[in-house]
């Protein structure tokens, strides 16, 4: 089955339902499309263009609208694999992204535009890359190494909704508020919702107006980062969403002074996920959001997750003692790496590069990338340990910490902050004795300085040096 059908099927039994709602500069709903105009944008995929062959790489710049989500799911019934782009790579930048794609075809502003030959990706003439049924393209983020394609096949995309939809559980009663950018969020989440028959709730401007079309069309669940929470919750007023049943925290790393913010915002603790576009989304904190905002929960049914150490060998036991790279077994595994090309490991897991440890219930506590790891006198810690620690500072907004050479001890923590609006700079005396209370010595930064702001990936993750 291609999703294309799975959501074609879906809307052929509720045509006359909103499939998107998508807002005003104030909030109030201004447009309405119904599972009937999903499927029309199916059938004309399926009519499929001249020019167009199954496997074609089909480039679809535009922001975050109904528009795009129709014109995404008509190049994906046309067979041809979808790499959804962000209206803001414009120019000589968007022209490197196509050639480093080796695009068939881009469509931006609604104009489809056949592209010049550019060669194949997989050194025999794209054989090897149409054989996957490949549907999406998506890069990595890159904060910290070179960003990467990630190509996904059509029965990958299938068989990873069917199983994070376990933990989601989505529904056609659910209205989603969307807040992450479609050009980087688009299986778990946008084909997902469409394919459970769910309405999807698109605001245009910035967080009060989210709020508005919350609360106006009742929204049921949030999808969003950490950064949309910190946004969503910045002025709003406390006792909660009527009607809210999840908020679910995904992208980046939650924080606890945004999970508390959040919490008290939204009325619901917020649920975090693990969400690798390698692996889909293999957990989901649903049993302990209350107790626990800061894990990523247990795995999924369908899903194994293990810790190793750097010889490859499992970690036992609990605890942060116990910690290793988290490596992840499941449905829906990418299929392959586009720039360079390599398939996917013919063994079924993948290895995150993140490290992590289990606690006694069997839920992931999340501590940071390995590349992140700064030793310290032969004393090991991650950065987004001493990140955290910072992020508890009422004038902090964002902070990002790095290793910085020492002629004796080997490496130091240095940091960088972002300022919340209107809040002072802390006095450097101040912050030894704020942070010795969280963290030993050896962590605490040796220096800490105060930035405009902090550099983002497109999808809201803090730009490591």
């Amino acid at each position: 089955m291609h999703i294309t059908d799975w959501i074609a099927a879906t809307a052929a039994q509720r045509p006359l339902a909103p499939a998107l709602i998508e807002a005003g500069p104030d909030g109030t709903p201004e447009r309405t499309v119904d599972y009937a105009a999903i499927t029309r944008a199916i059938e004309r995929g399926r009519a499929r263009r001249p020019g167009i062959r199954p496997g074609d790489r089909c480039g679809l710049a535009g922001d975050n609208s109904a528009g795009f989500v129709l014109q995404g799911l008509e190049i994906m019934a046309s067979g041809a694999c979808l790499f959804p782009i962000s209206a803001s790579v414009t120019g000589d930048t968007l022209e490197a992204l196509a050639q480093r794609v080796r695009l068939h075809h881009l469509v931006a502003q609604g104009t489809w535009e056949q592209r010049p030959p550019s060669g194949d990706v997989d050194g025999c003439g794209d054989d090897h890359f149409r054989s996957l049924e490949p549907a999406y393209i998506r890069f990595t983020s890159g904060t910290t190494a070179a960003n990467k394609g990630v190509v996904l096949g059509q029965q990958a995309i299938v068989d990873r909704i069917r199983a994070a939809n376990r933990g989601l559980g989505i529904g056609p009663d659910d209205r989603i508020l969307w807040l992450l950018p479609m050009a980087h969020h688009w299986v778990v989440s946008i084909l997902l919702y469409l394919a459970h028959g769910a309405c999807i709730l698109i605001p245009r401007a910035g967080a009060p107006e989210a709020r508005a079309l919350a609360s106006r069309s009742r929204a049921t669940v949030v999808y969003a980062a950490p950064h949309d929470y910190a946004l969503l919750a910045d002025g709003a007023a406390p006792g909660g969403w009527p009607g809210l049943r999840r908020a679910f925290s995904t992208a980046s790393g939650l924080s606890a002074g945004v999970a508390a913010a959040a919490r008290q915002a939204l009325g619901i603790p917020l649920t975090q996920a693990l969400g690798v576009i390698e692996a889909g989304l293999p957990a989901i904190n649903l049993r302990h959001a209350e107790t626990k905002p800061l894990s990523v929960g247990q795995p999924l049914p369908d899903y194994q997750i293990w810790l190793r150490d750097e010889s490859g060998t499992p970690v036992p036991g609990q605890g942060p003692d116990h910690a290793g790279e988290i490596c992840i077994r499941g449905p829906g595994l990418f299929s392959a790496y586009l720039d360079p090309w390599r398939p996917a490991p013919p063994d079924g897991f993948f290895a995150t590069g993140d490290q992590g440890w289990f606690d006694p219930d069997g839920c992931l506590h999340l501590l940071g990338r390995r590349a992140n790891r700064i030793q310290t006198g032969g004393m090991k810690f991650f950065c987004e340990e001493v990140e955290a620690a910072i992020e508890r500072h009422p004038a902090v907004a964002a902070c990002r910490v790095a290793a910085e050479s020492h002629p004796r001890l080997g490496e130091v923590p240095v940091a960088e902050i972002e300022l919340r609006p209107t809040a002072a700079a802390p006095d450097p005396a101040d912050w030894p004795p704020f942070l010795q209370s969280t963290l030993p010595p050896h962590m605490i930064p040796v220096a800490i300085s105060v930035v405009p702001s902090l550099p983002r990936t497109p999808t809201g993750k803090i730009r490591r040096w």
